[in-house]
């Protein structure tokens, strides 16, 4: 990844040019709440949100961006179909109806939130008929391990352009990185703060008083030396500004190790393999 400022990007392997730092807006509460975060972000320079259908947030996201004035085309926008809405036909309704409330013609990403067992394919199948059609200019997954990747890849006809996973310096996994590099498919980045719980952490302390940064800023900094785009979320403008005041500085090889090294495993989420009990016992 060729880290320059906030507007830089990656190409997905389709060509589609994507920014490496977004704004995510899980649990932004539609209407003025998130509305006003994005315009807090692109203010600040953001070009990237990252909504989803189960977030219930997509009009207010569709509203600000609209109300911002900014090109359209100028504005990378994501959104997931829930697992409730898979299968094929579910995944062609589930993106209708975002594209409804987003007041959009398309998505510049469209990702399947969860592998649900059994309709993985199937979903897959509406994904590549979503993105024939323009409705999305690159499709992907959430939450996935090898063998859910394996099933898509082997089974499909186009491949994934992006996996987002949950990824922060508790929860690398190396072997899933390594996976997407060998294969081009990108990697993306959600809890990267891990939910705040990372943030007293003295290793990444240590670092951030070396540069006169935050330890989040130096977490969003890990990630993209990590070759991950980040979403970090917040509803506040100072948050929102801050953690995007990443590119003036560089971590060495050994700081990227240290951080590396602070891995555990250790989840805030469910694991792709027991998610629908995770969800059931909610």
């Amino acid at each position: 990844m060729n880290i320059t400022d906030i507007k830089g990007t990656v190409r997905l392997h389709n060509g589609v040019k994507m920014p490496y730092l977004g704004l995510g807006v899980y649990k932004s509460k539609d209407g003025k709440e998130v509305k006003d975060a994005i315009h807090y972000a692109l203010k600040a320079g953001y070009r990237h949100i990252d909504t989803a259908s189960f977030y219930d947030n997509e009009e207010g996201v569709g509203e600000a961006i609209k109300e911002s004035k900014i090109n359209r085309g100028d504005i990378f926008v994501t959104s997931k179909v829930w697992n409730d809405d898979q299968g094929y036909e579910g995944t062609l309704k589930a993106i209708e109806k975002s594209l409804d409330k987003l007041q959009m013609d398309y998505l510049d990403l469209y990702l399947i939130h969860w592998p649900v067992p059994h309709t993985l394919t199937e979903t897959w199948r509406a994904m590549e008929e979503i993105y024939k059609s323009g409705k999305a200019k690159a499709i992907g997954l959430c939450n996935c391990v090898e063998h859910q990747m394996d099933e898509i890849i082997e089974n499909g006809s186009v491949k994934p352009m992006l996996l987002q996973n949950e990824f922060h310096p508790k929860l690398v996994q190396q072997n899933m990185l390594d996976y997407c590099a060998e294969r081009n498919i990108q990697y993306e980045g959600w809890s990267p703060l891990m939910r705040g719980q990372i943030l007293d952490d003295k290793v990444l302390k240590n670092i951030a008083e070396t540069y006169g940064k935050s330890t989040a800023q130096v977490v969003l900094r890990w990630d993209l030396q990590k070759g991950v785009i980040t979403i970090p979320k917040s509803v506040h403008e100072n948050r929102i500004q801050q953690n995007a005041d990443i590119f003036d500085f560089e971590l060495s090889k050994s700081e990227v190790q240290e951080i590396d090294d602070l891995d555990s495993n250790e989840r805030t989420g469910a694991h792709p393999d027991h998610f629908m009990e995770h969800f059931a016992n909610k």
